[in-house]
């Protein structure tokens, strides 16, 4: 893809983000340098069983990106290569972690140039140390009051538990 005089350069990364772990940041304050704009974009996955709405995991996304002024967060309901043509965005941003990930990042990407030629998808590799990391793990280990610091910010950690206290 060749950068035309002048363009402005938007890219999606989307995900359920629930929660936004360090691994997602990582790749999102990476991303950020790449484009101009980055939109994270917010999934409301129907398959998973959310611990966070889709607002509280837009809430969440923006305190924990608002030092990056470039990143914007946003939410969708719909296929993602509507939602990009709605935001003029060129370019998805994927986190790889593994080759399970990247065969289904694979099939996934070319299920959206197929939709959309005009759509790239960028793969970035996971920062070697969050490789382990998942939202699902992370759940799992904060629903057993296990220590979560290491794995995300403080203002997630601390969402998590008002969460996880109001069950039990």
């Amino acid at each position: 893809m060749t950068r035309q005089e002048g363009e402005h350069r938007v890219a999606v990364y989307p995900g359920s983000f629930d929660p936004v772990t360090f691994g997602h940041l990582d790749i999102i304050r990476r991303a950020a340098k790449q484009f101009d704009t980055l939109i994270v974009a917010v999934l409301n996955n129907t398959s998973k069983n959310p611990l966070f709405t889709v607002e509280e995991r837009v809430v969440l996304l923006q305190e924990v990106t608002r030092d990056l002024p470039n990143v914007k967060v946003d939410y969708f309901r719909d296929l993602l290569v509507r939602y990009m043509r709605s935001r003029d965005a060129q370019v998805i941003v994927r986190g790889i972690r593994s080759v399970t990930d990247f065969e289904y990042e694979l099939q996934m990407a070319s299920t959206n140039r197929q939709l959309d030629e005009g759509i790239e998808t960028i793969f970035m590799m996971t920062n070697p140390k969050y490789s382990y990391l998942s939202s699902s793990i992370v759940k799992e280990i904060a629903k057993f009051d296990g220590e979560v610091q290491d794995l995300v910010p403080p203002a997630v950690e601390a969402a998590m538990r008002r969460k996880y206290g109001a069950q039990s």
